[in-house]
């Protein structure tokens, strides 16, 4: 016999959707956490424009592989004190003393090639900033067409939805760029995070809102 949920529990209501202890209708997947709660209606699909916070989305992204992004979530505070805060101009200048600091960091995903890679792809973004002017112009070009998207998002278009031909046009690109840890699933989570594209399936709370905010969101050029 299955548990009867608790009132403080998220009840699923339909394909992909839970109600929440406050009544609202979310995504199934941020059940069971109030910080994945937050993250699901503060962040997760809202356009984002600062090249800090999309540096800092790719490093996470590729630290997140293997792993849960609930997991990463509990520990970004702790990697944005051992990142400086995902200032690329200073992880860029980390040297093997900051590598192995990075290693003894019980906070982060202690996982040396990974902490390789977000020193290495903090060089690559300030040599992209110097070709194209801004990290967020050079991946928002990648943005998905209205043509390829699903006219119904629901729960079936979601677990579909692992990567697109622009997540792999843009890891393509990255990776020709010298990148490292950007295969094309890890940058559709990539787009799905910062408002590429929205993903939040019909009936959710948060998908009307979040599409306003890409209707108003100027794209950077």
């Amino acid at each position: 016999m299955p548990a009867v949920p608790s009132p403080e529990a998220d009840v699923p209501v339909a394909p992909g959707l839970v109600a929440g202890p406050d009544g609202r209708h979310r995504c199934q997947w941020c059940a069971g956490s109030d910080l994945y709660r937050a993250y699901h209606d503060d962040e997760w699909g809202r356009p984002v424009s600062d090249d800090r916070r999309l540096y800092e989305k790719l490093c996470l992204e590729g630290f997140q592989s293997g792993l849960s992004w609930l997991t990463i979530l509990r520990k970004r505070p702790a990697f944005r004190a051992g990142f400086a805060d995902f200032d690329a101009e200073t992880v860029a200048r980390f040297d093997e003393r900051d590598v192995e600091r990075l290693l003894a960091d019980a906070g982060i995903v202690r996982h040396r090639a990974k902490i390789l890679s977000a020193i290495n792809n903090a060089r690559r973004v300030l040599a992209l900033k110097e070709e194209t002017g801004s990290l967020a112009a050079f991946v928002w070009r990648f943005e998905p067409g209205p043509a390829s998207r699903p006219k119904a998002f629901d729960w079936e278009s979601l677990r579909k939805m692992v990567d697109s031909p622009e997540s792999h046009a843009l890891a393509k690109e990255l990776k020709r760029r010298g990148f490292s840890f950007v295969g094309p699933t890890t940058l559709y989570a990539f787009m799905q995070a910062v408002g590429m594209v929205n993903d939040h399936v019909e009936g959710c709370a948060d998908r009307e809102a979040v599409e306003a905010a890409r209707d108003t969101f100027v794209r950077p050029t």
